[in-house]
């Protein structure tokens, strides 16, 4: 029963929620396309997604070419509540050190004290350097907006928190949380901007999402607003990092969910003939006349996991060859690197150059994946 009712939540899920589904269960990250005018629009909605599906704490981080180390810190660390301030701590000689309110500071002092009332003392390093802390914390979220226009160091440094999960600043190391997604949020427009080799292929999927899908969290946010003749604005800022207890009784997919996702994945099976489907369809995507790059090891290594996440999805225990087909036109082609007529091998053996790029002329990643997808034999 309660399987089915975490496919029934499951497919109540819109396809760009379905996406952040499936990097959170593989614990990996995916890239967002969309209209440049649709942009802040996606924003949004990915952020009601955060809070309302997930009940996960997010930060948007808007990059652009002055974007700086700094201001990719401080747009990816939120704010937590801080501790309760203590007003005796024990100390290491078994006396009690006080630090005085602001009756002792009066002259009152405190009823415990055995010191007599005086001037107010001065706190220990220890409690001076806790005063002055970074508390901040990484978001479980990020949704990194125009990511491709941001300078080399800056996708170095987001490709960095992606591998090892933490950053460092000038005062602190922050952890990211185990639940963990870095959402790259790309313009159709900015065609002349690229993410960084390294950085792309480390995503685990790349969605489109058209302005036609619609933006139900958005569109239910704007009506609540309306009616309380509020703005959005209220609605969709960065979120403080909240207690699990309280993230997960409003959220539609518990943490829970997600890591029972994630265990039926690791035991779903392949069989021979469709991992020879699989082999087939990353050998054919490496030859293709029009594929200068981009099929590395480690896509193939995405390739086979989001297959895995995508049959619980399912309600299935193996790997069919549909599933495959619908990973790979996730995993690929933002990874596909096209070729030009100068690169394109069959020029090593005297191919006319008119002639290859008119073959080339236009072809896109999604393209060459569709074809190779029709050229493989799919098994029965």
């Amino acid at each position: 029963m309660e399987a089915q009712s975490l496919l029934e939540k499951v497919h109540s899920l819109s396809d760009l929620e379905l996406a952040a589904l499936l990097c959170l269960v593989a614990n990996q990250h995916c890239i967002i396309k969309t209209e440049e005018e649709t942009t802040e629009a996606l924003v949004q909605e990915l952020q009601l997604a955060a809070s309302k599906i997930f009940g996960l704490s997010h930060a948007v981080l808007t990059c652009s070419q002055s974007t700086t180390l700094d201001d990719f810190g401080d747009a990816i660390l939120i704010e937590e509540p801080n501790p309760a301030y203590t007003t005796a701590r024990p100390s290491s000689r078994g006396t009690q050190e006080w630090f005085c309110s602001d009756e002792a500071s009066k002259g009152h002092g405190s009823y415990f004290s055995s010191r007599p009332p005086g001037p107010r003392l001065q706190s220990s390093p220890r409690a001076q350097a806790e005063e002055f802390a970074d508390n901040r914390k990484i978001g479980n979220i990020i949704i990194a907006k125009d990511l491709n226009l941001a300078c080399a160091q800056v996708q170095i440094q987001a490709l960095e928190l992606m591998r090892k999960k933490r950053f460092f600043t000038r005062t602190a190391v922050h952890v990211a949380p185990k639940r963990f997604l870095l959402i790259a949020l790309l313009s159709d427009g900015a065609l002349d901007s690229t993410l960084v080799t390294h950085l792309s292929d480390h995503f685990f999927i790349s969605h489109h999402h058209s302005s036609s899908d619609g933006f139900p969290n958005l569109d239910e946010a704007n009506g609540i607003a309306s009616d309380d003749d509020g703005s959005i604005s209220s609605v969709v800022r960065r979120t403080p990092v909240e207690e699990p207890g309280e993230q997960h009784r409003e959220s539609l997919i518990s943490m829970q969910d997600i890591d029972h996702i994630a265990s039926l994945s690791e035991e779903v099976a392949y069989s021979t003939e469709v991992k020879s489907y699989v082999q087939h369809i990353v050998t054919f995507l490496r030859l293709h006349r029009a594929v200068a790059g981009g099929v590395s090891a480690q896509a193939t290594r995405h390739f086979d996991t989001l297959v895995q996440c995508l049959a619980p999805l399912h309600s299935l225990t193996y790997v069919t060859p549909s599933l495959v087909g619908l990973a790979a036109r996730k995993v690929y082609p933002h990874r596909i690197l096209v070729a030009t007529p100068e690169t394109e091998r069959s020029m090593q053996w005297g191919s006319d150059y008119n002639a290859v790029a008119a073959m080339l002329e236009g072809i896109t990643p999604d393209e060459i994946v569709d074809e190779v997808l029709s050229m493989v034999e799919v098994p029965l």
